[in-house]
């Protein structure tokens, strides 16, 4: 079933929160609410602005390309990199498990380009 406006930002919000190693806050403005591993971001979501209900996670550049040409409601990511970001809108064929998928792949890229810095 796809999902639809605030509920797929609670969606994205409420798998980052169930995640490890996650913290959140608005460092950039009250409008992001910006969800870290590792003091690394891996989920924007944009808040208070019923015209833009997106969110925003890291993905594999061809991965991304692949979702973006699928989903008229993926595009390029709005707010960081846009070859290793892209955003998620509300639409046809977003569902609770793409929603979950992304997030989830966003914290393991994150997650994993802060192990490879570790000593």
């Amino acid at each position: 079933m796809t999902v639809t406006g605030e509920r797929l930002l609670q969606h994205a919000r409420d798998i980052a929160a169930s995640l490890g190693n996650v913290t959140h806050g608005r460092p950039f403005t009250v409008h992001l609410d910006v969800w870290k591993v590792h003091n690394k971001v891996f989920l924007i979501v944009t808040d208070n602005d019923p015209d833009l209900q997106i969110f925003t996670v890291k993905a594999e550049p061809h991965r991304g390309d692949a979702l973006r040409r699928d989903f008229a409601t993926i595009t390029i990511g709005r707010y960081l990199n846009k070859q290793q970001w892209i955003s998620i809108g509300p639409g046809v064929g977003i569902t609770k498990q793409l929603i979950a998928d992304l997030v989830h792949d966003s914290h393991d890229l994150a997650d994993q380009r802060h192990r490879k810095q570790q000593p």
